[in-house]
């Protein structure tokens, strides 16, 4: 993973808080994990496109778009895999 800035945990864990706070009796925690994904790719695509002039030269990086996501999510997640892995008995205390 790129370095971070000093907010980036604080930008991270108010994505969190939301997202614990939308899981009810009726939505459950794999619905809003689903909404949050959907955000996080939506909320990519602008950022990709902001560094666009127009929807052709998008679309010549579509690729390289595509993979530098893909890249740093699985990072992210593996990440995050191992340190439930590691520590599953004291996050997962009900």
């Amino acid at each position: 993973m790129q370095e971070v800035d000093n907010a980036f945990y604080e930008r991270a864990d108010a994505h969190i808080l939301l997202s614990n706070g939308q899981i009810s009796e009726d939505i459950g925690r794999g619905k809003v994990s689903a909404s949050n994904m959907y955000a996080a790719a939506r909320f990519s695509a602008w950022v990709s496109a902001c560094g666009w002039s127009n929807g052709q030269e998008m679309a010549e990086a579509k690729q390289e778009t595509l993979d530098y996501f893909v890249s740093e999510f699985r990072k992210m997640l593996e990440e995050n895999l191992d340190d439930y892995i590691e520590n599953f008995e004291s996050y997962m205390q009900p």
